[in-house]
């Protein structure tokens, strides 16, 4: 399969974005995420981005809706940045929307214990409704840097070149970002797989395989569920 046409493809190069729970809180996951897609919007992102809040107005000077359904535009991607609570009602809005694609940063989740795996279900079941696809929860999410995407709150881009990463450790993820700038090593794609509740490391496999941009595949791996 052509990369173009794979079905993750408007995962990682969205031509629409919106980021739910962006704010300007100093030091904050949605303000780390909003900041670094207006950084890229003068550094190689063509599509369009939209903030979510409905507590303000404005966001670094850009229009805030109040929900994701008053966007006037569909989405191909939401990236949730809330609390675990909010996130199935948000998943499902997004579905509503027309939204295709979801990342789910907030943690809170099965990792949390039986009330967390009980919202991952339900933010899953709302995915699945709708056709979406669900990346995450808990991760740090993804960069696509030769096309100007950085929806991760690591702070600073990664140099555009042809290694792809894909790592089921944030942490990790984030100490060889952090390495690689100072080394010049670039990536075509980063991916930080959080709880695989719906996109598995297999499917992510074979879109970088698929990937005329990815030369070599860098994995960190803890455990494979779908084998």
């Amino acid at each position: 399969m052509h990369y173009e046409q794979h079905y993750l493809t408007p995962l990682f190069e969205p031509k629409s974005v919106a980021i739910i729970g962006a704010s300007e809180t100093p030091g904050s996951i949605g303000a780390t995420l909003a900041r670094n897609m207006l950084d890229n919007l003068d550094a190689g992102y063509k599509g369009k981005l939209f903030f979510v809040n409905p507590r303000h107005d404005t966001v670094f000077g850009q229009p805030s809706y109040d929900s994701v359904e008053s966007i006037p535009h569909r989405l191909d991607l939401a990236v949730i940045c809330t609390k675990a609570q909010t996130v199935p009602a948000i998943v499902d809005a997004c579905g509503r929307a027309g939204c295709r694609n979801a990342i789910v940063i907030s943690g809170g989740f099965a990792e949390a214990g039986p009330r967390g795996a009980s919202l991952e279900r339900a933010a899953v079941e709302s995915a699945r409704r709708y056709r979406m696809r669900l990346l995450g929860p808990n991760c740090l999410g993804i960069m696509r840097p030769t096309s100007g995407v950085n929806l991760t709150f690591a702070h600073g881009n990664a140099v555009p070149g042809t290694l792809g990463l894909i790592s089921q450790s944030g942490a990790l993820c984030t100490a060889i970002l952090d390495w690689a700038l100072p080394n010049n090593v670039g990536f075509s794609t980063v991916v930080s797989l959080g709880a695989e509740s719906d996109v598995d490391f297999g499917e992510v496999l074979d879109y970088m395989v698929a990937d005329p941009r990815t030369e070599n595949i860098f994995l960190y791996i803890e455990g494979i569920k779908n084998a």
